[in-house]
């Protein structure tokens, strides 16, 4: 693939706010929806036992095509490839925003899954393809990486907030605008790529059998705390996309232009940052779920003063992405991941102690902020660990396959910790103890279990190549 400016001026500020608020938008509407949901249930006349598809909805679709989204910009442009993602996006964020029936609104969601399975990778090849100075990279990924992070914050603030003043249906109807500015900086600013004989070259086999495969086990494991590892839903799909996965890679054997060529994971560094990212992620966006409910059912916050109480972890992220910037460049990913990882370990082990009797000075600010700091660190090394030494023809699937590994990380590590904090949670109330000691012990539980989750990331990161 030969790289083309679609505009010789093209402004990297530009580029770099395009790829940002795009990857906003993304992991934004992951979380966002959360403090709405009591209020669709209501208005939607939802039962009880969907509503969680608002959310899986979107996490299937993201999960299951961001590897075909990542491939589909190396192989058709990443320009028009990102205008399609985001012009997608918009649309089902307004049909979502609009619904009358419980079928439309999940619908929707799927779409916007679509939307954001596709825009992702594209704004992480355009600052790939874009940045082309070792420590302009550095400093881009670093702004990407902490808009990644905080957004996810900033969603249970923003949520909170606009279905407060505005109603749940304004939490989908914000993207509308944000979409159509999205898309006339996307045709303004972002260089195209130019590849020869794309559609000739595309897997459809592979393409197809990786997406079941992965909507598969992410639905799977969406059922599983409803309905139990055994049943025949659960275990079913899990069969099936283990089966699905082995046909997948065979097929990537034999294929003259496969989706994922393999030889990608014979450079260790993308191994390893991939391996980093799933425990990293798989504890992030849990703390996100569990602190929302340590704050509100255990502490006694309302829902405005948990956004307000994430700011520490917000701006933490924020800052640790970007204090390594400049880092990561002089002496590589791997010490930026080994310390990282470790900050944010003692920053969860710190947050599983808080029970009814805490408060926000004594038990959330610090380790929350410690949290922030060291996670923001780490999505921004792991993003370029993800990417080094890629040629730049598969710079759109190394994007897609961290993505893909990080919503995986996020949706098991969830499924895994929740699991845990019931059972606890449970066990204690069938002793007699008290609803919020029962429930502050068992989302203490999954916040222990999401730090051991980062030091199993920091053993991996040894695994990441020394800086040459």
């Amino acid at each position: 693939m030969t790289a083309t400016m679609s505009r010789p001026g093209t402004k990297l500020g530009l580029v770099l706010t395009v790829c940002c608020l795009a990857q906003f938008m993304n992991v934004l509407d992951a979380s966002v929806m959360n403090v709405a949901l009591p209020s669709i249930f209501e208005e939607l006349k939802f039962e009880r036992h969907d509503l969680q598809w608002v959310n899986s909805a979107y996490t299937i679709a993201v999960c299951g095509f961001l590897l075909l989204g990542g491939r589909l910009a190396d192989l058709f442009g990443q320009r028009r490839v990102f205008l399609f993602g985001a012009a997608l996006f918009t649309v089902a964020s307004a049909v979502g925003g609009m619904a009358t029936s419980p079928g439309t609104l999940i619908a929707a969601r799927g779409f916007q899954g679509l939307g954001a399975a596709v825009m992702a990778p594209a704004s992480l090849t355009v600052l790939g393809t874009t940045f082309t100075d070792p420590t302009a990279r550095a400093k881009a990924f670093g702004w990407w990486s902490a808009v990644s992070g905080s957004a996810g914050a900033v969603g249970v603030l923003l949520g909170g907030v606009v279905t407060e003043s505005l109603g749940w249906r304004w939490v989908l109807l914000i993207n509308v605008p944000l979409g159509i500015a999205l898309v006339a900086m996307i045709r303004a600013a972002v260089p195209e790529t130019v590849s020869g004989g794309g559609r000739k070259s595309l897997d459809v086999p592979g393409a197809i059998t990786v997406t079941i495969g992965l909507m598969a086990l992410v639905f799977g494991i969406a059922r599983s705390h409803e309905l139990g590892w055994g049943s025949w839903q659960v275990s079913g799909s899990l069969v099936l996309a283990v089966i699905l996965f082995a046909l997948f890679l065979r097929q990537q054997t034999k294929s003259a232009h496969p989706l994922m060529p393999l030889g990608i994971f014979r450079n260790r560094s993308v191994t390893a940052a991939n391996i980093v990212a799933f425990f990293a992620i798989a504890a992030l966006f849990s703390t996100f779920y569990f602190l929302t409910l340590v704050m509100q059912q255990v502490l006694g916050f309302s829902p405005l003063a948990t956004g307000l109480s994430y700011l520490p972890l917000s701006v933490g992220i924020a800052l640790g992405g970007f204090g390594v910037a400049r880092i990561v460049p002089k002496v590589g990913p791997r010490p930026v991941l080994i310390v990282g990882l470790l900050m944010g370990c003692v920053g969860l082990l710190w947050l599983s102690t808080a029970d009814e009797t805490s408060t926000f000075l004594g038990s959330i600010l610090v380790p929350a902020a410690l949290l922030g700091l060291g996670m923001g660190a780490v999505l921004n090394a792991t993003t370029n660990a993800a990417t080094s030494g890629v040629p730049r023809e598969q710079t759109g699937l190394a994007s897609g396959l961290l993505n893909t590994i990080r919503q995986m990380g996020s949706a098991i590590g969830l499924v895994v910790l929740a699991t845990m904090s019931s059972a606890r949670a449970d066990s204690l109330l069938a002793q007699g103890e008290p609803l919020r000691h029962a429930l502050g012990s068992g989302y203490g539980l999954a916040l222990f279990a999401a730090g051991v989750f980062t030091f199993c990331g920091a053993l991996a990161a040894f695994a990441v190549p020394r800086k040459k």
